[in-house]
């Protein structure tokens, strides 16, 4: 069974400090659902909107999105399908959490609601 916990074992403390600042933002929207996997955490509403990977000292955030989005911060895009995108962010510190990106899972949210 995977915890949440297990995630930040051996990491720096910033990357606790990420995750927190991250799910603060979501459950700004409304109810989150945690659901550890083996190599991530999914955020969920309905389905998952998120997805938080551990590292060392850093988290790699992938975003449900509707659209591809154009920005120096978005690492990856994926295009899951037709009108599905996955785009990956990576936050060094818990202040990248930002207007921004809170803009950007705010919508991944309501797509999965």
């Amino acid at each position: 069974m995977n915890s949440v916990e297990q995630h930040f074992e051996g990491k720096e403390p910033q990357v606790r400090r990420i995750y927190d600042a991250l799910l603060r933002a979501a459950r700004s929207f409304g109810k989150v659902e945690e659901d550890p996997k083996k190599t991530s955490i999914h955020l969920a509403r309905k389905t998952a909107f998120a997805g938080v990977a551990t590292r060392k000292d850093a988290v790699i955030l992938t975003i449900k999105s509707a659209r591809d989005i154009s920005d120096p911060r978005i690492r990856k895009h994926e295009q899951a399908s037709s009108n599905r995108w996955h785009l990956d962010v990576r936050l060094d510190v818990a202040k990248h959490v930002d207007g921004q990106l809170k803009g950007w899972l705010k919508d991944a949210y309501d797509l999965a609601g």
